[in-house]
């Protein structure tokens, strides 16, 4: 993404129900491992980073982009400007890195993996969350400067790649997929869709999306995959 798409992003994701709803995937799911050390690549204005460090991690941000960088320094979080596929650190560094809808922007997401395999400890997780399925490419993808969008194979093959041991992937926004694929056959220019949200439809949206907690909706098609994954 660019500088003003970023900035955007920043100024939305306090109150959007996507940035809400992934917030709180991210919480659910790092608050059930032992606290440590960690990197969150491609940490955009830090709103992921920040519930890592509210969960009791030593938590870094690396973000490339200058207005990504600024933001999250000025709500308070330790950030580096540097490029994922060439991290600064030493090998065997932290205890988690996490990368949340990231991959995709990056050609070679083969060189993120491997040096997110690097920098992990053994016995370090990784959490990644990318977008999911060619199927639902559109004009939004071209505007956020994606490459690809992932299938659950060709997820497991990039980690596998890597190095690292599978140990659960999943679906995220599962109910509203038929929603998003109908309004992206319908708008191909390349646009994102991330804008504000009426306040009531927004309410609804989280809804849906906080309901896939309690149903078993996990192994089919989604908005978006997430994976955990371990360094032997």
């Amino acid at each position: 993404m660019d500088d003003e798409e970023i900035a955007k992003s920043a100024a939305l994701e306090q109150r959007h129900w996507w940035y809400a709803e992934r917030r709180a995937m991210v919480r659910r799911t790092a608050e059930e491992w032992p606290v440590g050390r960690a990197l969150d690549i491609g940490c955009g204005g830090g709103g992921n980073t920040a519930v890592l460090r509210d969960l009791g991690w030593t938590v870094t941000g690396l973000e490339y982009s200058p207005a990504g960088a600024g933001i999250a320094a000025a709500r308070g979080l330790d950030v580096v400007r540097a490029d994922a596929t060439r991290l600064p650190f030493a090998d065997a560094s932290f205890d988690l890195v996490m990368s949340t809808d990231v991959w995709e922007h990056i050609e070679d997401d083969r060189a993120v993996a491997s040096e997110t395999a690097r920098v992990l400890r053994p016995g370090g997780r990784a959490l990644v969350a990318v977008p999911c399925s060619m199927k639902l490419w559109s004009g939004h993808d071209v505007a956020l400067g994606h490459f690809r969008r992932y299938e659950r194979d060709d997820l497991t093959a990039v980690i596998t790649g890597a190095g690292l041991e599978v140990v659960d992937i999943w679906s995220w926004n599962v109910l509203l997929r038929p929603v998003v694929r109908a309004r992206r056959r319908k708008r191909q220019q390349a646009e994102s869709e991330m804008e504000p949200v009426n306040p009531v439809l927004n309410a609804g949206l989280r809804t849906a999306v906080a309901l896939e907690r309690v149903l078993p909706l996990r192994r089919l098609p989604g908005v978006s995959l997430v994976v955990s994954a371990r360094k032997p």
